[in-house]
């Protein structure tokens, strides 16, 4: 499923706060400190941009994402870059964001 991905988006954007958060799940998870390392490479080999910084306006829209729903920083990161690129939220997080979903404050692409 994660493939198709690739397929019904133009691109594929991610926000390095994502990133860092699968890399440190994945170096909790393995015990290997080298695992990010390799989460880092794998994601260099896909079609997917990484946004390495976050400008003031990404800044300020996920501060008032997390301050206004129960969703992680993470998460809140992530809707708010979907949103500044009017494009929909690739996820499989429905307890953070089934709500927002059913309120009409984001798109999403569900993975599960």
């Amino acid at each position: 499923m994660v493939g198709a991905i690739f397929n019904e988006v133009p691109s594929v954007e991610m926000s390095a706060i994502n990133l860092l958060e699968i890399a440190y799940d994945a170096v909790r998870c393995s015990g290997d400190p080298q695992s990010a390392h390799h989460i880092l490479e794998a994601v260099r080999q896909l079609p997917i941009h990484v946004h390495w910084e976050i400008d003031s306006a990404l800044f300020h829209h996920a501060a008032r994402l997390k301050a206004g729903h129960r969703i992680s920083l993470a998460d809140a990161c992530a809707l708010a870059l979907a949103k500044t690129l009017g494009a929909p939220l690739v996820t499989s997080d429905h307890h953070e964001f089934d709500t927002l979903e059913q309120h009409g404050i984001a798109r999403f692409i569900w993975i599960r």
